[in-house]
């Protein structure tokens, strides 16, 4: 009941005094009844299990009073008790590093958020910063000390149970907590009340600056209306239309650059001229009174004036734009004119005093005289320009243009200029006329040498031409052709130089004409660019190269005299060895079908034809010497023989290779018969086989001409299905790349192997495994004591090691050797 008396603040119904246990249980009672009286529900908790010292009871009822009230009229923005209490400590301690408070066990574990707390509202007690989280004990007691020795808080709790237990308990912590919100709710009601000065202290602030912008707004617009305003009433004249564009350009930066942020700043000063009524209103203060003169009122009627000489401003500018526009059109118009006139006439009065004429052809007088009755039907056109001219000057004098004078000048000057062409066109004419009859006369003395010096240039041209001519000739008929062809063009060349003298009689006469009459001829006929001198200079080169081509054809007649000499030459020797070659090769074939004798006795033979026909070497290479000189001498043709260098060559290359190729068969089919066992007579008879069967004695068999041979042999490869595959079989024997033939070798090959005995892979293991003692394996030094060296150390080298389940240290596999020797293997 005491308790509840210092911790209420009230008085509670005076104790009985006795010491019996109903006494106790009625003191009891009168606790718990004021308990319930403040609003709390007691379960299960009853006077007698306090009496009777039920720890349990007792600390719940302990822990009813702390939380009705230390706990319960705790108050955070709405929420009460456990939560308020929660979300306070949230507030205070969310600026610190690892704090993060979310309930009321294990956020408080590492003592940090009770030193937070503290520091929080009494800074100088804690130096949060020197805390370890990795320290949680120091940390707890660091704020357990604090709180009791300066702020009253007696240490309710105890480190090691904190740290040492995986949840604290929630009540205790809730409990000291609480004491800390008493602690510091007086510091808390202090910083609401300055919460609440400093708010009203901010809007007060916020209305004064407002008023404060309003008025310095709205002096500056008042200000920029009142220069603005005088500039828009200057009415001065420019005098063209590029100034007053200019004022009209500036007129349009003041619209679209210099008046929009104004007209802001109008439409700003309102709204905030209105914002700051309704703060003040809302805020219970007086309304705002803006100093005489910048009332929004005040500042409409000054935009209002604005706008009014905007207006005329710009009416004006437009009026004088026009005026301007209509004078400097007509000055444009006047100039415009004027320029085309002078460009016209410039360089006229020039070609109007030129004597050109004096040193120009009769054609070229003839034009220029039409040329000049065009320009007097253009002079006669360009009077109305002139008078045009004169018109618009006359009419911008009477409008008084600001460059009058100007224009009256260059008036003048056209006028003056116009009178000067008129006298120089008629004194040009009369000298056209004049020098026009006196060169007819020599214009048809030009046409007739034109007429004649043309043909007699291109013949000499010509002759020119065929006497420079490159001839390329192949015998002697040709050259004598050209021979023929030259010397009738020499007997054409006395009547040409009669013609060629004709022709410099008539430049001569005119020449004669001009100078009795003064002309002063250009020296050029105007129908022809052949001159006097060209034809001159022409006539003596071709004179000069009569006798060089003379000589050329001389030249290449005793060429191809030599020529013919070398082509018979060679075809004597060509064709020689090509007849040669040709019984050579075919006697060659005879002896492969017909040799008899021993093998050996035939090798002999042909050994022998073999020197026979290497002796003949020299032949050939008397026949390349020829052939080296016909190739000098470029000859690519020779109709003494039908061979070339290289059908002979072929052919005697084929030749060599012929008889070596029989050498060989014959050495071939020695050594298969010594291998095989195959008698003479064998031989003779498969060789007798394979010769009846060959047809174009090619020395292969087609797989038909194959097939007869084996049926004549008795082999059964008759066209039904199992003969077919006994065929298909043999053929991959003979013919494993599947070339389509076969050659005698790869027959005789194919027939000792069928009829003789052979070596097996079985046959191989047996005698090795007679060398290893009837073992599944073999030693090296096995291989070395019954071999000879080389062979012993190929097996060695190539034996894969023995793995079986009786293998010996060194063993080697002695089987899978023998079978790679019969088998496909990198062996």
């Amino acid at each position: 009941m005491l308790l509840l008396e210092v911790i209420s603040g009230e008085r509670l119904p005076k104790p009985e005094r006795g010491k019996m246990r109903v006494h106790k249980i009625n003191n009891v009672n009168k606790a718990l009844d004021f308990i319930a009286s403040k609003g709390v529900k007691l379960v299960s908790i009853g006077a007698e299990e306090i009496v009777d010292g039920n720890a349990k009871m007792t600390l719940g009822m302990i822990w009813t009073i702390i939380l009705r009230f230390a706990i319960q009229d705790i108050s955070v923005e709405e929420t009460s008790a456990k939560e308020g209490l929660l979300l306070w400590c949230q507030r205070k301690t969310a600026p610190y590093k690892n704090v993060n408070v979310q309930n009321f066990h294990i956020s408080w574990k590492d003592g940090l958020a009770f030193n937070a707390l503290i520091h929080r509202h009494r800074p100088d007690l804690i130096d949060y910063d020197s805390l370890r989280k990795d320290d949680p004990v120091t940390n707890l007691n660091n704020a357990f000390e604090v709180a009791e020795k300066h702020l009253d808080i007696p240490k309710m709790l105890d480190a090691e149970d904190i740290v040492n237990t995986a949840r604290p308990d929630e009540k205790a912590i809730m409990t000291y907590v609480s004491s800390f919100y008493h602690a510091f709710s007086g510091a808390q009601k202090a910083e609401t009340a300055a919460n609440r000065i400093c708010k009203v202290l901010a809007v007060n602030q916020e209305n004064e600056q407002m008023m404060e912008d309003y008025e310095k707004l709205a002096s500056d617009l008042l200000e920029w209306i009142r220069r603005t305003i005088p500039w828009l009433e200057d009415r001065t004249q420019e005098k063209t239309v590029n100034d007053m564009q200019a004022k009209q350009e500036d007129f349009r930066d003041y619209r679209t650059v210099h008046k929009p942020p104004k007209v802001q700043e109008k439409c700003q000063l309102e709204i905030s001229f209105n914002t700051l009524q309704t703060k003040l209103r809302l805020s219970n203060r007086p309304a705002f009174m803006p100093s005489e003169g910048r009332m929004v009122s005040d500042i409409n009627s000054a935009w209002h004036t604005l706008e009014g000489a905007e207006k005329g401003y710009e009416e004006w500018i437009l009026s004088e734009i026009r005026r301007l526009e209509r004078l400097e059109h007509l000055a444009e118009k006047f100039h415009q004119k004027a320029a085309i006139h002078e460009s016209w006439t410039d360089g006229k009065e020039a070609m109007l005093t030129q004597k050109d004429y004096e040193t120009s052809t009769l054609s070229e007088v003839k034009a220029l005289l039409r040329k000049h009755e065009a320009f007097e039907s253009d002079l006669a056109a360009h009077q109305d320009r002139v008078e045009q001219i004169a018109a618009i000057a006359q009419e911008l004098n009477e409008l008084d243009y600001y460059d009058a004078a100007s224009v009256n000048a260059r008036c003048q000057k056209i006028c003056d200029q116009w009178d000067t062409l008129g006298t120089l066109t008629h004194n040009r004419k009369d000298s056209l006329e004049r020098t026009e009859k006196q060169l007819e006369s020599i214009d048809e003395l030009y046409l007739e040498y034109a007429k004649r010096a043309a043909p007699f240039n291109n013949w000499m041209e010509g002759a020119m031409e065929d006497l420079q001519d490159m001839f390329i000739v192949h015998n002697i008929d040709e050259i004598q052709g050209l021979i023929t062809a030259h010397e009738q063009f020499k007997a054409t060349l006395p009547e040409a130089n009669k013609e060629r003298e004709a022709i410099q009689s008539i430049q001569a006469e005119v020449q004669k004409i001009a100078q009795s009459n003064g002309i002063k001829l250009s020296g050029a006929n105007p129908y022809t660019t052949i001159t006097p001198e060209s034809i001159d200079n022409k006539w003596e080169k071709a004179m000069a190269m009569v006798p060089q081509r003379d000589k050329a054809l001389q030249g290449e007649l005793n060429k191809q005299n030599s020529n013919d000499t070398l082509r018979a030459t060679f075809a004597t020797q060509a064709n020689a060895v090509g007849a040669y070659i040709q019984a050579k090769m075919e006697e060659i074939g005879r002896i492969s079908i017909e040799m008899n004798g021993t093998l050996e006795d035939q090798l002999t033979h042909l050994k022998e034809y073999q020197q026979t026909i290497m002796s003949y070497m020299p032949e050939i290479n008397k026949l390349e010497g020829h052939h080296q000189h016909i190739q000098e001498a470029l000859i690519f043709d020779n109709q003494y023989t039908s061979y070339t260098m290289e059908h002979l060559r072929v052919g005697w290359e084929q030749l060599l290779t012929t008889i070596a190729r029989t050498i060989n068969e014959v050495e071939n089919q020695i050594l298969t018969r010594d291998a095989k066992g195959i008698s003479q007579e064998q031989l003779y008879e498969y060789r007798a086989s394979f010769n009846h069967f060959d047809k174009d004695r090619g020395g292969a068999l087609q797989p038909e001409e194959f097939k007869a041979c084996l049926i004549s042999l008795g082999y059964d490869v008759e066209n039904d299905k199992t003969g077919d595959g006994e065929f298909n079989r043999i053929m991959g024997i003979v013919d494993p790349n599947g070339t389509g033939s076969v050659t005698f070798q790869a027959f005789i090959d194919f027939m000792s192997t069928e009829t003789t005995d052979t070596d097996s892979a079985d046959q191989v293991i047996a005698s090795f495994k007679i060398l290893a003692g009837d073992k599944n394996f073999i030693t090296a030094e096995e291989l070395r004591r019954e071999l000879p060296p080389d062979q012993a150390e190929y097996c060695i080298a190539r034996m894969a090691p023995y793995t079986g389940p009786d293998a010996a240290p060194g063993a080697l596999d002695y089987m899978s050797f023998s079978t790679a020797l019969y088998g496909e293997s990198d062996l």
